[in-house]
């Protein structure tokens, strides 16, 4: 007979003492067993002892927590939350070095736990740990213990940032501006200012006006990559918390561009000897990211046809194609000349071309990029309107209507306007190669798109097409991530329009040749297999595991946890790492924990199969909706989803990629019989498909399958047949 759901076996450990093995009965008040575990050591007041995990991070256990006890749990004895913030805040503040030291490594190591951190600063510890900063007495480890013990307890979100004083940011600001610092001081202080920034707005002004982004660049040419990625965050958070009125905008950008951040960047950290790992990935996305947001204002401004400075730019674009040629005297005959240049450039509107620039996207940026067209690569340009201008009418490529139409579709690519994706690490090293990236970025499209007019033998009535051929161009190329803007040439010149043409050929290969009715009739008899198969491979995959990453306030300080489903379908395991492995989980890594240098507990956590209820995903999913941030973040809502099980639990995840997204929630999904509707499931479904049927009918080459089954023969006029065997 199964023991009671509410009776938990483990060992409870206290220094010195053999282990006692007990029952524990989470009915019963946690007061009252630990009164009890006291006793069998002979402990006079139990008030004062608490329960905590012996492995992993050691966490206290709680009202709230005890529920995550499961059987063969060690726990460890130890004096309360309370007891022992009071101990170590009086040796923080004794007179003795070494013991000040010792008391600020264990306090760096306690305050990761909630209910300890709560307990500390209910005591002005936050305060004390400011003073002696403030102090500039500590140094060394004992100074690194000290940042690390604050920035975690201010992690808990209990007090907030703006009671900070100035004389705290002055002395942490002082050691990131210092040139001979430990770096383990300074990945802290690092950490601090950009936590400041990001959580408090009045914070932002002060750290701004004692960091500049000059001072933080030169931590940017050590060869530590810790060192670069708190530094580049801390650029981003001044960058990302930059009041948003033009004046403070355009500071930020200059700044930047004056600096010379880009080419650092590239030298030092892109092109440095070192992979680029996984979070400095994602702050270059940030930075990049941010870099074209400045492109919003002008991208979502109007052009003012009364505006004669906006509109002396289109004369100037008419100036440069036509070589200054001299206007005629007369008013109409100039009007009539500028509509005719007007619509040798290609402008929709040939009388009034600024009223093109009139939808927003693109705006006055659309504008800004054939000016920089027309002024650095004026021959390119040149060459792209006269060529145009002397084809035939219906094959000219209308240079104006193309290029406001491109610079939306980037606007559209690169996500201009949009604010980073948390989990996102997709940038693009070429952009970090050039200061007027984007303008470059624009050059090269547009000569793409020239050229592949040219290839298609478009018309105006093309023009559609045209641009969806570009798109697949541009979009192909960058997923090749090329490392320079002359790599990116060569990426578009392979796929000029014959090559786009094949891979859509190939691609769609299958939905083309099988669409008569016997055919169709054989793909619905295989598909039932098919599914069957793919929710074998997803199941396995499942059972070989996935490690997710744990959403937190800090990415560089972030924790992983690992999920896998028991081999016989019924369980799914689950339990903290100390960090990500490479690639996938094993299945012998996750099943071995005694020698498994990833789990921080003896034991996993499970959940019966048969106690789920229901998969639910995006905003329906319970840590979406606690979690205001995350909610707005779109890519981090397409990866999340949560397993709803009795009695009103969830398991949250939020998956490292899209393809691990498909893969988990198909799997859920064929567990609980349901259907597996992955966008993954589907690809999968049509490429086996495709592959079976294809073998089943190598045979039939060159052979006509007829739409309709061969007609049944008549029946016999008599049934009255005999058969001479004579």
């Amino acid at each position: 007979m199964p023991p009671p759901a509410d009776i938990v076996k483990v060992a409870i450990e206290w220094p010195g003492a053999n282990a006692q093995l007990i029952e524990m009965d989470q009915k019963r008040p946690l007061s009252s067993i630990i009164r009890e575990v006291c006793d069998g050591w002979s402990l006079s007041g139990s008030e004062q002892f608490a329960l905590r995990y012996a492995d992993g991070p050691q966490l206290y256990i709680t009202e709230q927590s005890r529920g995550d006890i499961k059987n063969g749990t060690i726990l460890r004895l130890a004096i309360s939350p309370a007891r022992a913030a009071r101990q170590l805040l009086e040796r923080i503040q004794s007179h003795g070095i070494d013991a000040r030291l010792e008391a600020l490594k264990e306090l760096a190591k306690l305050s990761a736990d909630p209910t300890f951190a709560t307990e500390f600063i209910n005591m002005e510890g936050i305060g004390t740990l400011a003073r002696l900063v403030e102090s500039g007495t500590h140094f060394g480890e004992m100074l690194a213990f000290t940042l690390t013990a604050f920035l975690e307890l201010m992690d808990h979100g209990i007090v907030s940032w703006d009671l900070i004083s100035l004389s705290f940011i002055k002395q942490i600001a002082g050691y990131v501006n210092q040139p001979m610092v430990d770096v383990s001081i300074l990945q802290r202080s690092l950490a601090i200012l950009e936590s400041m920034v990001l959580n408090s707005h009045s914070l932002y002004h002060r750290v701004a006006q004692e960091i500049t982004v000059g001072q933080l660049i030169g931590h940017l040419q050590v060869s530590n990559q810790e060192i670069q990625t708190y530094a580049i965050a801390l650029i981003n958070a001044l960058f990302l918390k930059a009041p948003e009125d033009r004046r403070q905008v355009s500071e930020m950008a200059s700044t930047l561009a004056q600096k010379h951040l880009r080419s650092i960047i590239l030298n030092h950290v892109i092109r440095g000897n070192r992979p680029i790992k996984a979070e400095m990935a994602h702050q270059l996305y940030v930075l990049q990211v941010l870099t074209f947001n400045l492109l919003e204002e002008r991208m979502m401004t109007k052009m003012d046809p009364n505006d004669q400075a906006q509109r002396d730019i289109i004369f100037e674009l008419r100036r440069i194609a036509f070589d200054g040629e001299n206007d005629p005297t007369g008013t109409e005959k100039r009007k009539a000349m500028y509509t005719k240049d007007y619509k040798m450039l290609g402008f929709t509107n040939h009388v009034n071309p600024a009223m093109d620039f009139t939808q927003t996207p693109p705006g006055m940026l659309a504008l800004d990029n054939m000016l920089y067209l027309a002024k650095v690569h004026q021959d390119t340009y040149i060459r792209i309107v006269l060529e145009n201008s002397s084809r035939e009418d219906k094959h000219e490529c209308p240079f104006g209507r193309c290029a406001i139409e491109l610079t939306r579709m980037l606007c559209e690519i690169l996500q201009v306007g949009e604010l980073p994706n948390e989990g996102c690490n997709d940038y693009h090293p070429m952009f970090f190669t050039h200061d007027r990236a984007w303008e470059e970025f624009f050059c090269v499209c547009i000569q793409l798109l020239n050229k592949t007019w040219k290839e298609m033998r478009a018309t105006a009535e093309d023009f559609n097409k045209v641009m969806q051929v570009v798109r697949e161009q541009i979009t192909r190329a960058l997923a090749m991530k090329p490392s320079s803007l002359d790599q990116l040439k060569n990426k578009l010149r392979g796929l000029n329009y014959s090559e786009i043409l094949r891979l859509r050929q190939s691609e769609r290969m299958s939905q083309d040749d099988f669409q008569s009715p016997p055919i169709i009739e054989l793909r619905e008899r295989i598909q039932p297999e098919i599914l069957e198969l793919i929710k074998q491979q997803r199941l396995n995959r499942l059972c070989e595991g996935s490690c997710f990453r744990k959403l937190g306030n800090r990415r560089r300080q972030e924790k992983f946890w690992f999920c896998r489903l028991s081999l016989n379908h019924k369980v799914l395991h689950y339990g903290d790492l100390d960090e990500s492995p490479q690639g996938e989980v094993p299945f012998e890594l996750l099943s071995d924990k005694t020698n498994n240098c990833f789990i921080t507990h003896d034991e996993t956590f499970t959940i019966p199969v048969s106690d789920i209820k229901s998969v639910v995903t995006g905003k329906d999913c319970p840590h979406m909706k606690e979690k205001s941030a995350l909610k707005q973040n779109k890519e981090v809502l397409e990866l999340a989803f949560s397993v709803l099980y009795d009695p009103d639990e969830t398991l949250n995840f939020v998956a490292p990629n899209k393809y691990e997204y498909c893969i988990w929630t198909d799997g859920l999904c064929a567990l609980l019989g349901r259907e597996m509707g992955s966008d993954l499931t589907r690809s999968d479904l049509d490429t086996l498909i495709s592959m079976e049927m294809k073998l089943r009918l190598l045979d039939l080459e060159n052979i006509t399958i007829p739409e309709a089954p061969p007609p049944v023969p008549k029946e016999p006029s008599s049934y009255n047949f005999t058969y001479n065997y004579s």
